[in-house]
């Protein structure tokens, strides 16, 4: 069994993944907070258990080039941000956008114990450590 099958390891790979495109959102969010009609965005948090649906473009032809990484994400975008709008009609608001961000940072140092712990208590068990 490879440790990539072992459930509990993928789920929190994919909860860092998460907290890893927040973190991108978030500071896109921060680094337009003063463009004007910009309006914030946010990711749904994926459902612990289930692969988050890869998005992009399929390749239907082998003469097509392939595609790396981009814009896009692998994860659902947040459409019920609710903001309110400046005269300049931008809508961010910087304190609530650095709380998330904090609040990202945290979560997401919790899951890289949880998962450094996972793979040493692995690693006792098979007497590597």
């Amino acid at each position: 069994m490879a440790i990539s099958d072992i459930p509990i390891l993928s789920m929190l790979r994919t909860r860092m993944q998460w907290h890893q495109e927040r973190q991108r959102i978030l500071a896109e969010n921060v680094a337009n907070s003063d463009m004007p009609n910009f309006r914030p965005r946010d990711l749904v948090e994926p459902k612990i258990g289930a692969p988050p649906a890869a998005m992009g473009l399929s390749r239907t032809d082998p003469g097509h080039l392939v595609t790396t990484g981009g814009t896009s994400t692998q994860f659902e975008i947040d459409q019920r941000v609710g903001y309110l709008v400046r005269p300049g009609g931008n809508a961010v608001n910087l304190e609530d956008e650095m709380l998330k961000v904090a609040s990202n940072q945290m979560d997401y140092q919790a899951a890289t114990a949880l998962y450094s712990r996972s793979l040493d208590l692995i690693k006792i068990a098979l007497g590597k450590k």
